[in-house]
């Protein structure tokens, strides 16, 4: 075909003759070009890539030990050896043939010399490749390699094939090459045509070995689960961790099935919370040892541990900064190739081959970039996390006053979080203004000294922010503490929900939430506003900066072109991102900052001093086990007054110690002085041994029964089946669906008091320690089960311990070697029972209290059957061992629930669609796209103009100053509506939320941890108020912009259509690749962040429990677990938005490239140099837009995550009405106080077995009814049912003839008094603690504490009424907080009085004043008793007597002690004979 017959052919199919031609002649001379330096270059550069390729490889075979094998031989796998064989040795031959023969152009042995080296690389490819097979190699880098092949191959065959059809002859390299490609093909076909039947995993590595023993599958299958328990990232290459390749097994799973926690790989061993904590500690060690000071800087501790990885991520910002700002120098030099003023012949081709491999380069370096800031944050978040924790494992009592548990959660899950964020965005602070700086070095080359005038609206710019800096900086720390309070307020209401709702306080402590709320809400305001002032102020600089340098080259005569122009508008692109960013950076350096003191504040708070106090060692030959001299102790601070005076105690090994005493002596106190819980003023203390502690308020962790008895030990079956029957839970366990599978709820909320106590003494016994310190341990079990635990736990199983047991029943205390009197914090006396009950007259009134509580003289008067071994046998055969297995139901505690798959656009219309949400967002979204139009316009108007002589200077300024300063007007618009949006939603969000938990049953507060719970108002919640409302605006305008850039490319140049459409569809679908595995990344993040945040709320509560058991260790190592199971998600997280950012940005290298191909290719003057520059200047940006606009998605996509958190949470089934406006009780109901109970029917959840199965009986108004049954039988239940916490499944309960069913909650529980079974405090003073809503006077207020036996203990605090009540009243003794709520009771002075279980931490002489004070104050009122002690209710009216939810008696207590074979009767009669034989 000749040279006019090409060309008719190709006017007939393309119709443009003038661009066909110019193509034609570009092409042919671009062929002409590949034989000369370009060529050989070109085949040199992609020879050596190959060679080094494959010695990579083989090294990496070698170092891991595999040895190579010549695969079986197959017919494609010789015709592949020998074909690339001879190609190979034909290109050697040819150039050894050029090198002798054609020795005139002195160019011809270089030539020579590079068809060996192609020859030569040929032979050992197709060798290495066709006979060693793709078994032995990592299949990354064999990807790589092979589509390096096939591409260099490729583009050779291509060129020399139109070369020798433009040329009508074939010559032999030409022929070669073109042989050559084929035979690539037929390489890849033989590689990918696996002889072996071994699968590669993931990261490269084989598995080359299969087991001799048959079983191959299944032991394979154990291997490759080993392999995949730690991240493919630990093991990748130099190539995959580049790429992010290590990653696509994980992408490819998400998109076959929705991932789940089993799929998520550990992290690598550097990157544990373990190894980034360990690295911390001895790096502050050593500086605390080089420095000479006991607090070095623990922001530069962190920075020396990660100071290698910060300078590695820095030199890739590095590199990413020179690489973009190259860009408007290759813009300049593109202009000047198209007007015709080229260097030399192929400058267009070599200029857009450089843009293309510049925009690579730029993708790589920022991607690493931003992967290692991501995952320096990641270790830097857990190290704090994990610092944090371990801080308030040793935390001291007054610290602990500063730092409340609600405030720790703030320190971990905000605090924490912050500081994680900002290594991201650290590098930003310098590396804009090194951009800045470049791109006005860039600007001065272009328009001379008119970039004085950018530099000064810059300047200016910088310092019109610097007082909002400050400002930012001071209404951040306010926020902060605004955030602690109020979730130091909602932590609190929340732990003590089931208080709340029996008092009816819900709606004042929500209202007092609200309250604290709404000062959070004016500092996020103000915050909000001095971020969206900033966002304006750095979004509109680039606008004001273009227009000043303009105006300045009109003033100073600067001629206008378009390649000065272009050059200007291009570079100050280029920096509009990162310039826009700088109110985001100031925001989270700030953000830091903040969270950065606080948390430093916090780690250098005062710690306990224990291991001063406890010492290991052997105990033989030692005189005493506890030492304490001479000592003063104070749980406060500067007291004037200590806790414990003078106290001087030595207990040798194996001896037993009773320690009794009225209500506050410091019987508690002296045991956590043991503990070295409380600090000492003066005096020595020492302790030798181990020791197991039980605490007065049971501690239970959320897990099974056994987990909670094992605490950490390893199980031995003969010793733990003998702990549970030395602590009567053998039947409580038959009981249980799981026995003691049975997963407990937070705080053991569905355990019996008394099973949580047994439980807890489980735990202490199965320890097997050396002393024992019991805190009044039998108060929440029956007389029968106190007899019992003592007889068989004390005495028996504790023979030879040494133990310090704190008792009110003195029945126990003849049995000890030595009985402790205290009082108002002294030891009065220590002797034996005998000796003390001769001695001390204190002693003597207690014991006598006992015995006129025990009612012996009532006693006396029933003549009870000789039989009581048989009727004991025959109780309990009826009412325990009879008790059907009941069926097994679902465990308490549920996973943690989580939207699956993608919820489309659910959760940003659920966000959306709060208080005039579309709106603002609309408004905000509007003001964008305005703003961005006008920027085009302006552009626009700048390359239509910019070379028109009909314009003058003067006018394009205007024009194009009018277009920009009308656009920032609508940026103004879009940040006000930004902030309106984010508060409205935020109210919004958070008033439901908290509606919904307020009116959430209790059946959800019992299935659902804590923490779940304070992940949610606090780290989600944050996010939504902070995050969520800029980052969905930013995604809108970061995406509109991307998109723009397109656009504006495509309009200019719509050749680059054939290019970026398919493009754009490959962009999309890998986007939506992306997105099957990031959302469920994202989920999985979320429900992870509560396992620590749950984790943390249960130890900081049992922190004392944690360290009398010297388990410090082992709950750190489990939360540094937790940690490490939260980052992972979080790390595959961020590295998968990476990997799509790095894909996205090789996409639109290649449409930026061929937008650059298409200019060149063209003929000179197709395009008018203005629009050259405007098209290239907003495909420069590309890129970077692209990347913001996919950052912001991913970000966004992650927060929005929060908003469905919340939402879940929002929807949660509620109770029945506060009020019922049309059955509202009478103001002065109940009147009479009669109860009647109807075929009453109870079970907490649908799934399990009745609690109460038909109880009918009634309570006559007036009368005392003593309900009384051993541990478990349901008498908690029904006092439940009575306030509505549980609802009846069947029958009703009605009072003074109103259905309780059919009011409202409200109604219900405020005109009930009830003293709980767990006595609770709230942080605040002693008159909020009594009356919170403020309804009653001082004088009432005294009143009460006078008659509840508080009215010294208050007067003697400084503060009175005011006085301290510390977070669940841990200043106080738990008798007294048992006092306090029995003063509610008084004020309140309810017609129907509940006590559940009242008075069981209280002494028997203070008991039987609180008693006749109860007969007293309530003569005339229905007072319904729950009681372990049966002298409690042996002066009821009536008494009712349950066992296995159903009643067995109901009748008056002297009538039921007189009938054989009452459980009443067998229970008195226990009780009594249990303290006539003490």
């Amino acid at each position: 075909m000749d040279d006019g017959s090409w060309l008719r052919w190709w006017n007939n199919f393309n119709e443009w003759s003038n661009v066909s031609n110019g193509i034609y002649v570009t092409i042919s001379s671009l062929n002409q070009s590949l034989s000369s330096s370009l060529r050989d270059g070109l085949i040199i550069s992609a020879d050596l890539l190959l060679l080094i390729l494959l010695l990579y490889i083989l090294f990496a075979l070698v170092t891991r030990g595999q040895c190579l094998s010549i695969v079986s031989f197959t017919p494609l796998r010789i015709l592949s050896a020998a074909v690339n064989s001879c190609l190979g040795l034909a290109f050697v031959s040819y150039g050894i043939w050029v090198i002798i023969e054609e020795t005139v152009d002195t160019s011809f042995p270089r030539f020579g010399a590079v068809l060996i080296l192609q020859g030569i690389t040929w032979v050992i490819l197709g060798l290495t490749l066709s006979l060693i097979g793709r078994n032995y190699f990592p299949k990354i880098a064999l990807r790589i390699l092979l589509t390096v092949f096939l591409v260099f191959t490729g583009i050779l065959c291509v060129s020399l094939l139109i070369d020798s059809l433009v040329n009508e002859e074939i010559l032999i390299y030409n022929f070669l090459n073109i042989m050559s490609f084929p035979g690539a093909i037929l390489l890849m076909v033989c590689v990918r045509k696996r002889s072996g039947s071994m699968e590669s995993d993931g990261d490269g590595t084989d598995h080359l070995y299969v087991p001799l023993n048959g079983n191959a599958n299944g032991d394979m299958k154990g291997y490759r689960a080993e392999a995949d328990k730690v991240t493919s990232f630990s093991r990748a290459g130099i190539f995959s961790k580049m790429s992010f390749w290590w990653m696509n097994p994980l992408m490819k799973r998400g998109v076959e099935k929705t991932l789940d926690d089993d799929d998520i790989p550990s992290l690598r061993e550097e990157d544990s919370a373990e190894a980034c904590y360990t690295r911390f500690v001895e790096e502050f060690n050593k500086r605390k040892l080089t420095q000479q000071t006991s607090h070095p800087s623990v922001m530069w501790t962190i920075v020396s541990c990660h100071w290698k990885e910060i300078f590695i991520s820095g030199f890739f910002a590095l590199l990413k900064i020179l690489t973009v700002s190259a860009g408007p120098l290759l813009l300049n030099a593109f202009i000047e190739v198209a007007q015709g003023n080229q260097s030399f012949e192929y400058e267009g081709y070599l200029l857009a081959i450089t843009l293309f491999f510049s925009k690579s380069l730029e993708s790589l370096s920022q991607r690493q970039w931003y992967f290692r800031s991501r995952l320096i944050g990641m270790k830097v978040r857990s190290l704090l996390t994990a610092a944090i924790y371990k801080k308030q494992l040793r935390l001291s009592n007054a610290a602990r006053m500063t730092h409340s548990g609600g405030e720790i959660m703030n320190y971990v899950t905000v605090d924490a979080y912050r500081i994680g964020e900002f290594p991201f965005w650290f590098h930003q602070t310098w590396t804009t203004s090194l951009q800045l700086c470049i791109a006005l070095v860039i600007v001065f080359h272009a328009v001379g000294y008119a970039t004085f005038a950018a530099f000064v609206v810059i300047i200016f710019t910088v310092l019109c922010n610097s007082p909002l800096a400050k400002l930012q900086h001071r209404f951040q720390s306010k926020l902060m503490v605004a955030q602690d309070e109020r979730l130091k307020a909602s932590s609190e209401a929340l732990v003590n929900m089931k208080v709340l709702k029996l008092y009816a306080w819900e709606t004042h402590f929500r209202k007092n939430i609200e309250s604290l709320r709404t000062v959070e809400f004016k500092w996020l305001s103000a915050v909000q506003l001095r971020r969206a002032y900033n966002g304006f102020l750095f979004w509109s600089s680039p606008v004001l900066v273009s227009a000043a340098t303009f105006g300045a080259c009109y003033f100073l005569k600067v001629p206008l072109q378009a390649s000065n122009v272009f050059t200007l508008v291009a570079s100050l692109r280029l920096v509009q991102d990162p310039i826009r960013s700088i109110p985001d950076v100031i925001g989270i350096v700030i953000q830091a900052k903040v969270a950065f003191e606080r948390i430093v504040k916090y780690l250098e708070a005062d710690e306990l001093q224990s291991d001063c106090i406890r010492t290991k060692g052997s105990l033989e030959n030692l005189e005493y086990i506890i030492s304490i001299k001479s000592a003063n102790l104070s749980w406060e601070e500067n007291s004037s007054k200590p806790t414990l005076r003078n106290v001087t105690l030595e207990v040798t090994p194996g001896e037993r110690i009773a320690i009794c005493g009225e209500v506050g002596s410091g019987k508690s106190t002296l045991l956590a002085s043991i503990l070295g819980e409380v600090p000492s003023t003066d005096g020595v203390i020492q302790v030798h041994g181990s020791i197991a502690f039980v605490s007065q308020n049971a501690w239970i962790q959320t897990g099974t029964i056994q987990e909670n008895v094992l605490f950490g030990s390893s199980m031995d079956s003969r010793k733990y089946q003998e702990t549970l029957e030395r602590c009567s839970l053998v039947k409580d366990l038959e009981l249980l669906p799981y026995g003691d599978q049975t997963e407990i709820g937070e705080r053991g909320v569905n355990l019996s008091g008394g099973q949580k106590q047994r439980i807890q003494l489980a735990r202490a016994l199965y320890q097997d320690a050396d002393i024992y310190l019991l805190d009044d341990p039998f108060s929440a079990v029956d007389a029968h089960t106190a007899s019992s635990l003592f007889n068989e736990y004390v005495m028996g199983a504790l023979a030879g311990k040494t133990v310090l047991l704190v008792t009110h029943q003195v029945d126990f205390l003849p049995a000890f070697d030595s009985v402790l009197l205290m009082s108002d914090g002294e030891i009065v006396r220590a002797a034996s029972y005998t000796d003390l009950l001769a001695s001390s007259k204190e002693f003597q009134e207690l014991v006598n209290a006992h015995k006129e509580t025990a009612g012996s003289e009532s006693l006396a008067e029933v003549s009870f059957s000789k039989k009581v071994e048989k009727i004991k046998k025959e109780i309990k055969s009826t009412y325990v061992e009879k008790l059907t297995e009941p069926p097994k139901g679902d465990q308490l505690i549920k996973q943690e629930e989580k939207e699956i798959g993608d919820t489309g656009f659910k959760p940003y219309l659920q966000y959306l669609n709060q208080n005039k949400g579309y709106l603002y967002f609309s408004m905000a979204a509007f003001g964008h796209v305005v703003f961005v139009i006008g920027q085009v316009l302006q552009n626009s108007w700048m390359a239509a103009n910019v070379d028109n002589p009909e314009v003058t200077a003067l006018k394009l300024i205007v024009v194009y100053l009018a277009i920009g300063v009308s656009s920032t007007l609508f940026l103004l618009c879009r940040s006000i509506s930004t902030v309106l949006l984010g508060l409205q939603s935020s109210k919004s969000l958070f008033t439901q939320l908290l509606n919904s938990l307020f009116r959430a049953p209790m059946a959800f507060y019992d299935s659902t941890p804590l923490g779940r719970i304070l992940s949610r108002v606090s780290s989600d919640l944050s996010i939504v108020d902070l995050d969520v409302p800029f980052s969905l605006i930013f995604t809108v305008g970061a995406t509109t912009n991307a998109y723009t850039n397109l656009g504006v490319m495509a309009v200019v140049t719509w050749q680059v259509l054939f290019v970026s459409i398919p493009m754009l569809y490959v962009a999309i679908r890998l986007q939506r690749y992306y997105f099957a595995t990031a959302k469920e990344l994202m989920r999985i993040n979320g429900t992870t962040k509560s396992f620590v945040a749950n984790h943390l709320a249960e130890s900081v509560t049992g922190a004392m429990t944690i360290r009398a058991f010297r388990q410090e260790d082992r709950f750190f190592s489990k939360n540094l677990d937790l940690i490490d199971i939260n980052a992972s998600p979080f790390f595959l997280s961020f590295t998968a938005s990476e990997w799509l950012i790095q894909r996205l940005e090789a996409v639109s290298a290649v449409v930026l490239s061929s937008c650059a191909l298409c200019m060149v290719l063209l003929p000179p003057g197709t395009f008018k140099a203005g629009y050259i520059g405007m098209a290239l200047s907003y495909g420069l940006s590309l890129n970077m837009s692209l990347v913001f606009s996919i950052q912001n998605q991913c970000t966004l996509a992650n927060y929005i995550i929060s908003v469905e958190r919340l939402n879940q949470y929002m929807r949660i089934p509620s109770e029945a009405p506060e009020v019922i406006d049309e059955n509202r009780p009478p103001v002065n109901w109940p009147t009479i106080g009669k109860v009647e109970i109807h075929d009453l029917k109870v079970r907490y959840r649908a799934d399990t077995p009745y609690v109460l199965r038909g109880i009918s009986c009634t309570f006559e108004g007036g009368y005392k009814i003593g309900i009384v049954g051993r541990t478990g039988s349901g008498k908690t239940t029904l006092i439940g049912s009575l306030f509505r916490l549980v609802e009846p499944t069947e029958g009703k309960i009605v009072v003074d003839g109103i259905d309780i069913s059919m009011i409202g909650l409200h109604d219900l529980r405020s005109r009930f008094g009830i003293i709980p079974q767990d006595p609770t405090l709230f942080n605040g003073t002693v008159r909020y603690n009594l009356d919170p809503i403020g309804e009653h006077s001082d004088i009432k207020i005294w009143e009460v504490l006078q008659k509840c036996q508080l009215l010294d203990a208050v007067k003697e605090k400084e503060g009175g009424l005011d006085s301290l009540v510390m977070d669940d009243g841990s200043n106080w003794s738990m008798g007294q907080r048992q006092l306090f709520c029995l003063g509610r009771a008084l004020l309140r002075r309810s017609r129907v009085l509940v006590l559940d279980e009242a008075t069981a931490s209280i002494d028997n002489a203070t008991d039987l004043i609180l008693q006749k004070t109860i007969r007293t104050e309530f003569e005339d009122c229905t007072v319904i008793t729950v009681a372990h002690r049966i002298p409690t209710v042996m002066d009821c009216t009536m008494v009712l007597a349950i066992s296995d939810g159903r009643i067995v008696e109901f009748d008056e207590p002297m009538k039921l002690m007189r009938n054989e074979g009452s459980l009443f009767g067998q229970l008195v009669k226990e009780y009594w004979s249990h303290s006539q034989s003490m």
